[in-house]
């Protein structure tokens, strides 16, 4: 660290890679000294920032922390170099492709006492930060079941991994992080149409810790685009819709009936609808902010490496379950 703040690095130009260069470069009390790309900068995306082609390079040149955006597959392998050179790291999610792989990172960080994190960037998402503080508060009273939808088309940028570990992982690591719960049992089928190695589509069931029913719907197959988040509990239920980082809560109404084949059912009736106004930054500047603080030792706001571990632990589950037909039961420890 200089007088002049951290210095950064990134590994990693790519679609990601580029948007992470955009905010570094523009980060306060924070110097992007260089960027890891073998393939160069053709697009001119690393904002006047030295580009190299190893890590080695950018250590070299003295980094404090490095992102790590490259493809998932080579997360492990750039991590533990950052992790042996003693570099904090922030990693773009998932952790790592392999349940083993991510171990290995949470155990290099971990032992020599660096700060790193996950870029599950859904956790920066304004209206997933407010339905989380609202369900800490007890809005919402006991929390029964958490759905999730996340369709749209085939990314080109994605090569190396599947639908559940690419996309599915924003939905497992968001419904742990919101409702403080972790996965205990998970069912999924999965399918595969557009010829590729990896699948697909997703439908995942499950249950978290405190008993609460979690459902998951992914999907490169649609020409929609959605991201829809819903967590009804005892009190009505919430909406989020992570486009818009819209959230919206829908309450319950105790409405009495005259109709003598209805006074026996007793459920909900529809009551208020609320839609909250909520600041709307952008999620990945939140996202490097914390990082940058967690670096500084001024906060702890971020999704840890062990967390993403067990992101990646549920994901391999999914497709474990897809692939035999059971259901995967889960450890359920509380999430951290």
């Amino acid at each position: 660290m200089t007088a002049s703040g951290l210095r950064a690095g990134l590994v990693g130009l790519g679609s990601m890679g580029r948007h992470h260069a955009r905010v570094l470069a523009g980060l306060d009390g924070v110097e992007l000294v260089g960027v890891v790309d073998p393939m160069g900068d053709k697009n001119g995306w690393a904002q006047g920032a030295p580009v190299l082609s190893t890590v080695e390079e950018l250590l070299a040149l003295g980094v404090d922390y490095a992102v790590v955006a490259c493809p998932t597959a080579l997360h492990e392998e750039v991590g533990l170099k950052l992790a042996e050179a003693g570099v904090c790291a922030l990693v773009e999610k998932p952790v790592a492709d392999t349940v083993d792989g991510a171990r290995r990172l949470v155990e290099a960080f971990e032992t020599r006492g660096l700060v790193a994190g996950v870029g599950h960037i859904e956790r920066c998402n304004p209206a997933l930060r407010s339905l989380r503080t609202r369900l800490e508060a007890g809005e919402l009273g006991d929390v029964y079941q958490v759905v999730t939808r996340r369709q749209g088309p085939f990314p080109h940028r994605i090569a190396d991994v599947g639908v559940v570990k690419d996309l599915a992982t924003h939905d497992i690591d968001l419904t742990g992080w919101v409702t403080g719960q972790t996965y205990t049992s998970i069912s999924a089928h999965t399918v595969s149409k557009s010829g590729r190695a990896h699948e697909d589509m997703v439908s995942a069931v499950g249950q978290l810790s405190d008993g609460t029913m979690v459902s998951h719907l992914v999907n490169w197959l649609s020409p929609l685009k959605e991201r829809f988040t819903s967590v009804t509990g005892e009190r009505g239920c919430f909406i989020a819709d992570t486009l818009t980082a819209d959230l919206t809560f829908y309450s319950n109404a105790a409405v009495a009936t005259e109709w003598e084949a209805l006074r026996a059912f007793r459920g909900v009736a529809e009551g208020d609808m609320v839609r909250y106004a909520i600041p709307k930054r952008e999620p990945l500047l939140v996202e490097h902010e914390l990082f940058r603080d967690a670096v500084l030792g001024e906060s702890d706001d971020i999704c840890t490496l062990r967390q993403g571990l067990r992101t990646v632990e549920v994901a391999a589950a999914v497709l474990e379950s897809a692939a035999s037909g059971d259901t995967v039961r889960l450890n359920g420890a509380a999430q951290g």
